[in-house]
């Protein structure tokens, strides 16, 4: 399984950006997307994830301004960041999940003015 992510950038705070990641290889039908992050000097920490079947979970410091999809066709998920704050600056990494965790090369994404 390979993920590829796109989309990570400079942005100043209260602005957005959106991620994708797609993945490629031997996927079976059922398996949940999402993405994590890594700040400096912190450990990788959940931002939100999904489910083929539709059901997604939130890190509580990006609800309500981070909205998590997927493309089960295209076996694509997106991140649509809003109101985007200093301390979401991070390293992001994508993640998809089947019995082990394969993950993505990092975007990185910088919220400063």
């Amino acid at each position: 399984v390979q993920l590829q992510a796109s989309g990570g950038g400079q942005v100043q705070p209260g602005g957005s950006l959106r991620l994708s990641c797609a993945a490629s290889g031997s996927i079976f039908s059922i398996y949940t997307m999402g993405w994590y992050r890594q700040a400096p000097g912190k450990q990788r920490e959940l931002v939100a994830t999904i489910t083929t079947g539709g059901i997604s979970n939130y890190a509580d410091s990006v609800k309500g301004r981070f909205t998590i999809s997927t493309d089960n066709a295209k076996k694509t998920v997106h991140l649509q960041m809003n109101s985007l704050k200093p301390e979401d600056t991070a390293v992001y990494y994508c993640l998809l999940r089947r019995y082990t965790d394969y993950w993505g090369q990092g975007t990185l994404v910088t919220v400063s003015s």
